[in-house]
């Protein structure tokens, strides 16, 4: 950092020049500042500060209860440390879809006064990069008009619309500590059926749109076979790294950035961080880019697969919360769902458990819980793959759908459904 130095400061002087009443964006998933958001959270001068991001890890101390009078987050995605303060009513939640986050910010809709951001060493030409999560992070350096950074001498430096010059940051602070971690789980029974499942439904050459989880993972393992598959998604994890070194993971056969594995931000293990670093074959590129249904839609045989907490039995798929209680977040579904559904040969999938609390509740239900929000519609949802199962509604009637639906549900809840569902609609079942 020649020329640089005499800008790195300590924590506490980096956000000294913060004010009360500013809207702060924080960088999110990985690339939480957790530094920066400690010393924010030490000036007891400040309040009316709210903090606008999508789901953060590790410690968020803005979202303590000491913190509750002075900082008000915001969240566009919700994760696991703003979960309870949103249902408690210290935090908020923007239901969004994900590519539409950054002209949020870009426009002034939603203003910026800073931006908290995490990111990799300078290169010979001064330029950082935003790393692990590009996604809405991109927007804001374009836009807020000051910038604090945290630079990280373990955060990648990742390619695409990534960079930042140091000398855009009006201070920032130097680090050399892991970034937050998420690392995988065995997979079960139901985990691995329906990764078989769906696996099976993958051609040669086709296009992967998948998450981070249990499910993602098993359909990953389950993809040896392959041949020429690409990428193309808002966010991946470490099951796609061993995809890659295989051979079976190309990009050979994309129109749509031929050659190049494209994301938006990636969550996992070291072992992510160190395979995405430095690598021209991946590009991080704004959640805007990544999950725009005009460019979806002419990735050729594009699969997206996405979840759900409860399904009705008309195709609804509610996604982002339980019941009344935020969980999640809109996120990219209803970009891939709709993209794969225009795409020539395009997959678009939903899949879930059967059942949900240990087998004691079905996740296919007559009706939603009363407040759960739809983040798919059923005019949208195409394939739906259980355990027991793989149906496509496309085209059916809601009687059909029904049936279809019933027919891979738990088989201790099909009895109860069909009893419903016909108390509901008067339909009989054979």
């Amino acid at each position: 950092m020649t020329g640089s130095l005499k800008k790195v400061v300590t924590a506490d002087e980096a956000v000294s020049s913060l004010q009360s009443g500013m809207n702060i964006f924080v960088h999110g998933a990985a690339a939480t500042p957790t530094p920066l958001l400690e010393a924010m959270c030490r000036r007891t001068d400040l309040c009316g500060i709210t903090l606008y991001h999508m789901h953060t890890e590790g410690p968020a101390p803005f979202l303590d209860a000491e913190c509750h009078e002075r900082f008000r987050s915001v969240s566009l995605f919700t994760g696991q440390p703003a979960r309870q303060a949103v249902q408690q009513g210290f935090a908020d939640f923007i239901p969004v879809f994900l590519s539409d986050i950054p002209s949020l910010f870009l426009s002034g809709s939603i203003r910026l006064d800073a931006a908290f951001l995490q990111v990799s060493p300078p290169d010979r030409h001064g330029f950082c990069s935003l790393g692990t999560s590009v996604d809405s992070a991109r927007a804001a350096a374009d836009c807020a008009p000051l910038l604090i950074g945290e630079v990280n001498q373990q955060m990648p430096r990742t390619h695409g619309h990534t960079t930042v010059p140091l000398n855009a940051f009006a201070a920032f602070i130097e680090s050399d500590r892991p970034l937050h971690q998420h690392e995988s789980q065995p997979e079960t029974t139901v985990e691995a059926a329906i990764g078989e499942q769906i696996a099976g439904l993958i051609e040669d050459g086709s296009t992967l749109q998948t998450g981070i989880g249990a499910i993602p993972a098993a359909i990953l393992t389950r993809l040896g076979n392959k041949s020429d598959l690409g990428v193309h998604t808002e966010m991946f994890s470490d099951g796609i790294v061993d995809l890659v070194r295989a051979g079976v993971i190309t990009n050979r056969r994309k129109r749509i950035y031929p050659g190049q594995l494209v994301t938006s931000f990636v969550t996992g293990s070291r072992r992510l961080f160190d395979f995405v670093n430095d690598n021209p074959r991946v590009a991080f590129l704004p959640c805007d880019i990544t999950n725009d249904t005009n460019l979806l839609r002419k990735i050729d045989r594009l699969v997206a697969v996405n979840s759900a907490l409860q399904l009705d039995l008309t195709g609804q798929v509610c996604a982002d919360s339980l019941g009344h209680r935020i969980y999640s977040g809109i996120g990219g579904q209803m970009d891939f769902m709709r993209g794969a559904a225009m795409s020539a040969g395009g997959l678009p999938i939903i899949a879930l458990p059967s059942t949900a609390g240990e087998g004691r509740f079905s996740r296919i239900v007559a009706e939603l819980t009363p407040g759960s929000g739809v983040v798919t519609t059923r005019g949208h949802v195409h394939w739906v793959v259980t355990e027991y199962g793989t149906v496509n509604l496309h085209g059916l009637s809601l009687r059909q759908r029904a049936e279809r639906l019933i027919s891979i549900a738990h088989p201790d809840f099909r009895g109860e459904l069909k009893k419903q569902i016909a108390a509901i609609r008067h339909y009989s079942f054979g």
